[in-house]
């Protein structure tokens, strides 16, 4: 299930929109969101960054734990990775976000949401019969 999606242009820097994409979770939002796993090159600042999101009593703090590459040079499959990975061959299938069709990023963000519920309505009905 996704919760957030933000399309960004590509001159701005990941760890930029990372925290664009999270600053909604200062107030609260998703508040049981306890975990935010990220690759490599969200590490240094962004995890500080994000574990002083929410401060104040009550509030649960979110960790952001990086997925490392392993160091040995040999395929070895990452842990929750596989969890992102598949998420984007999923939104792949979708003939409309299968290439960079649009033009504002509105309309991408929109078309992901719209892929995501087709999977989850699909995934329902297959449940009901």
């Amino acid at each position: 299930m996704v919760l957030e999606v933000q399309v960004q242009p590509a001159d701005l820097q990941d760890r930029d929109g990372a925290k664009e994409l999270l600053l909604p979770l200062k107030e609260n939002k998703h508040w049981r969101l306890q975990k935010i796993w990220a690759d490599s090159n969200y590490r240094g600042e962004l995890e500080q960054w994000v574990w002083n999101l929410r401060q104040g009593r009550g509030k649960r703090r979110i960790h952001l734990e990086i997925v490392a590459k392993s160091s040995t040079g040999t395929f070895v499959v990452l842990p929750r990775r596989w969890v992102v990975e598949r998420s984007f061959a999923w939104l792949g299938r979708s003939r409309r976000l299968s290439k960079d069709y649009e033009a504002l990023c509105e309309t991408s963000q929109a078309f992901v949401f719209i892929a995501m519920i087709h999977l989850m309505a699909k995934r329902l009905a297959k449940h009901k019969t």
